[in-house]
């Protein structure tokens, strides 16, 4: 039981005066006001899984804004032009200092003839590249049409930049003596001596078999009996007599390259025309000049594409337009729909009764019916793009503008609000002043998630073949899927890296949008986890 203590009774010394220096009113807080957009930078950091999703969208944002300048803006204006680039086509991807690795360096395991093995051979040695980089296995099968009915095949790794056919071009004598300087500068051989097509079996007319060989491509030596010795390959190029030219590098001093009106000048070049106006027919090695064009050795980080186009600069392209047309549709759709949004649910009544049923017609119209309708009459006026852009607007500010008028219904009887009015604040004050901040949270979010929503149903769209947005000058995510789905089997990375891209797009923006939910919430400020 408590004990009872008689307050009567307290003796005077146990009593002291209450310091009256200063104020006595509450004093001065220590720590500063936290405003609202630092409040929710608080609240957005504590989400582990919003600032993964954040880092993963700038690092999506960051390669579709740099990725098309790392490569020379010459080599992507050829895109439209130059038909040559067809030769560089379904190249696997390689990064220069992964060569040798096996991983990423432009190899790939394939299953080829003994006929293909030693044509690899053949461009080896005349070309100065390794192209058989291993050899796993060689074996035989039964195949009647070869001489003792079985054909010798080997599972090897070969080096698909190394194997690149050769291929004939026609320069003007101003371009042959450029050619031949950057070659002498260079130290590499870019034009390659011309062969004897009448010495090219039926079976083999593709001019890149510099041997004389059989009916099944195998090389023969000087005795005619076939052999698998590089030294002893009888090649067939053109020559002088028994002059049998050998595959070394040619430079300066070389007769035919450093003397246009040499007698040997026709191992190298066919010329027509008159003096002074000569054209020089040459037969180019395709590696190099590839360097010589466009200022860098062939290789792509990606891959190349059936187009002989670089997935990396196309795939960067795609992601900036459609990140940039899905801002452009999240913007345009967040100021109608809101403006919209609020005149319905702060007026209520038969404004929010009329303004509904219009949404609700508009609503019940199918997008696809949209899209196709505006690409068909409306993008041969206009352009596709800004025909998407239009079929993407008609309807897509209707879930916004519901989105405002909830929220407008649901903060506009709020004492503030009632405070407000009172006061004679006008409408568009108290709308957009006092209820549509409160609101702001929601709206960023949707905003932000309308993005990846964007995009999904533009790449959906282009990958279906409703919207052709592919292009030598421009291109989209869901057009490289469509391109690449027929080579998936032979050529995944043509689709994998495009769907790499939307599937990281899509997540990472979902995790940073929720963020933001969480983060604009004010029913949240001021909370601590």
């Amino acid at each position: 039981m408590a004990e009872n203590i008689n307050y009567t009774n307290i003796p005077q010394e146990k009593f002291t005066f209450a310091s009256n220096e200063g104020r006595l009113h509450d004093k001065k807080l220590e720590t500063k006001p936290i405003g609202y957009l630092k409040d929710a930078w608080l609240r957005f950091k504590k989400n582990k899984g919003s600032i993964i999703g954040a880092c993963v969208v700038l690092f999506l944002v960051l390669f579709a804004i740099i990725g098309p300048y790392c490569y020379p803006k010459n080599y992507q204006e050829a895109y439209a032009t130059d038909t040559h680039l067809r030769r560089y086509q379904y190249l696997p991807p390689k990064i220069p200092f992964m060569e040798g690795t096996g991983i990423w360096d432009g190899t790939k395991d394939r299953e080829i003839s003994e006929a293909q093995r030693l044509k690899f051979i053949a461009m080896a040695e005349e070309k100065n590249k390794e192209t058989i980089v291993k050899i796993y296995d060689s074996y035989q099968i039964a195949d009647p049409a070869y001489e003792g009915g079985y054909k010798l095949l080997h599972k090897a790794k070969i080096d698909q930049y190394a194997i690149i056919d050769t291929f004939t071009l026609t320069f003007t004598e101003e371009q042959w003596v450029e050619i031949q300087a950057w070659q002498d500068e260079n130290e590499v051989q870019l034009i390659l001596p011309w062969v004897d097509e009448k010495l090219v079996k039926t079976n083999f007319k593709d001019m890149n078999i510099w041997y004389h060989s059989d009916q099944y491509g195998n090389p023969l030596n000087a005795e005619g009996e076939i052999t698998d010795n590089p030294d002893e390959f009888i090649n067939i190029y053109l020559t002088r007599g028994t002059d049998m030219y050998t595959s070394k590098l040619r430079l300066d001093g070389d007769p035919g390259i450093e003397d246009p009106t040499s007698a040997d000048r026709w191992r190298y070049a066919k010329v027509s025309g008159k003096k002074g106006a000569l054209s020089y027919t040459v037969r180019v090695d395709a590696y190099n000049y590839f360097t010589y064009k466009y200022g860098f050795e062939p290789y792509f980080v990606f891959g190349s594409s059936a187009n002989g186009w670089d997935v990396f600069t196309r795939l960067a392209g795609g992601a900036r337009f459609s990140l940039l047309f899905a801002l452009a549709v999240s913007a345009i759709n967040l100021f109608i729909g809101a403006i919209y949004g609020a005149i319905e649910g702060y007026y209520g009544g038969k404004a929010d009764l009329i303004m509904e049923r219009i949404s609700d017609i508009l609503a019940s119209i199918p997008s696809m019916v949209v899209t196709v309708l505006f690409n068909l009459h409306l993008s041969a006026k206009v352009g596709v793009v800004p025909a998407l852009l239009y079929a993407f607007i008609m309807t897509g500010w209707i879930g916004m503008a519901s989105r405002t008028r909830m929220q407008f219904y649901r903060f506009k009887n709020q004492e503030y609000v009632l405070a407000a009015r009172t006061l004679g604040a006008r409408d568009r004050r108290i709308m957009f002043k006092h209820i549509f901040p409160n609101s702001l949270g929601t709206l960023i979010t949707s905003s932000v998630l309308v993005i990846p929503g964007v995009i999904y149903s533009e790449t959906s769209l282009t990958y279906l073949g409703i919207i052709n947005l592919d292009s030598p000058t421009r291109s989209s995510v869901g057009a490289m899927l469509s391109a690449g789905q027929s080579d998936f089997i032979a050529h995944p990375y043509l689709v994998l890296f495009p769907a790499l891209f939307i599937g990281l797009l899509m997540i990472s923006f979902n995790l940073f949008g929720n963020g933001l939910r969480d983060a604009f919430n004010p029913s949240l400020r001021g909370t601590e986890e």
